[in-house]
């Protein structure tokens, strides 16, 4: 099988299918993080359509939906050297429009697509735990679940090509919302002198718990941003919610704010930083760390 992407998520993703025993062509634009995967055994292919060319099955985990078009569509692209009766599995966080409308040209020739974006963060990655939310045909989502559940816990087929992209976009708004509510629960609670840890104990344990000061409790206590899921990442992914919220008349007001939130962040050179660093603007307008 081929894998196309091998960035924070990707590495670990494909990591984690080696492991279970699937033998992987992989190819990645930077060369050298292939290369480390190559140590465990992975083929190395000099482009994605190389990739297609020597896989029934493809998984692409990429930036977003630029990249999934170029990569899928392009001149070297999957789509150039797929073979009949594959299967492409896009990961990445895309477009739900793109996704559909890349499952037609990918049935025309005979090759079955889905959309199966992820959510858990690098940690998930790491620990094959990873929500999948699957869109596509239910006779491919069977042919990948084995695929899947090497890398994820919660897999889901959630409804016809473009679907698993809606839920994520439905997913990437609940995650900003709840960064940036924990992020003013936490300055509240500190400027009036109780400690941020303190906060989080009590809320873990009430209705306002939740899965961001699980995962993220300890890089909003320290301020270590190093990136787990990157803030520029965050609002590219809010740019697609907000693009779905036009198409189909949804009002999507708060998303927009906590978006420009994070093109503040982007604008102050924060954008490779972990996305729970939206505290850091928080403490500045508030006057307090």
């Amino acid at each position: 099988m081929g894998f196309v992407g091998l960035g924070i998520m990707g590495t670990s993703m494909a990591r984690n299918l080696i492991e279970d025993g699937h033998e992987l062509v992989i190819h990645n634009r930077t060369r050298a993080k292939a290369e480390k995967l190559a140590m465990l055994g992975a083929e190395v292919a000099t482009s994605p359509r190389e990739v297609a060319g020597r896989s029934d099955v493809i998984i692409t985990m990429l930036p977003g939906p630029p990249e999934v078009e170029e990569v899928l569509a392009g001149e070297n692209g999957l789509l150039k050297g797929v073979r009949d009766g594959s299967l492409i599995v896009d990961m990445s966080t895309s477009s739900p429009l793109l996704a559909q409308e890349l499952s037609r040209t990918a049935n025309t020739r005979g090759v079955g697509m889905l959309d199966a974006p992820v959510s858990g963060g690098d940690i998930g990655a790491i620990e094959g735990t990873l929500s999948i939310m699957v869109g596509g045909e239910k006779e491919d989502f069977e042919r990948a679940r084995p695929l899947f559940e090497a890398m994820g816990k919660t897999i889901v087929h959630v409804g016809a090509a473009g679907a698993g992209q809606t839920v994520k976009a439905c997913n990437q708004i609940v995650v900003a919302l709840v960064i940036e509510a924990v992020s003013e629960a936490l300055v509240l609670g500190s400027k009036a002198g109780v400690k941020p840890e303190k906060v989080i104990e009590v809320l873990s344990g009430g209705l306002a718990a939740n899965k961001v000061m699980e995962v993220k409790g300890e890089k909003f206590l320290s301020h270590d941003f190093a990136a787990g899921g990157k803030v520029e990442y965050h609002r590219k992914d809010l740019g697609i919610s907000l693009a779905a919220g036009r198409e189909y008349g949804v009002a999507l007001t708060v998303t927009a704010l906590v978006d420009q939130l994070f093109g503040t962040l982007v604008a102050q050179g924060k954008g490779g930083w972990d996305h729970s660093a939206l505290i850091t603007l928080i403490e500045e307008w508030s006057g307090a760390r």
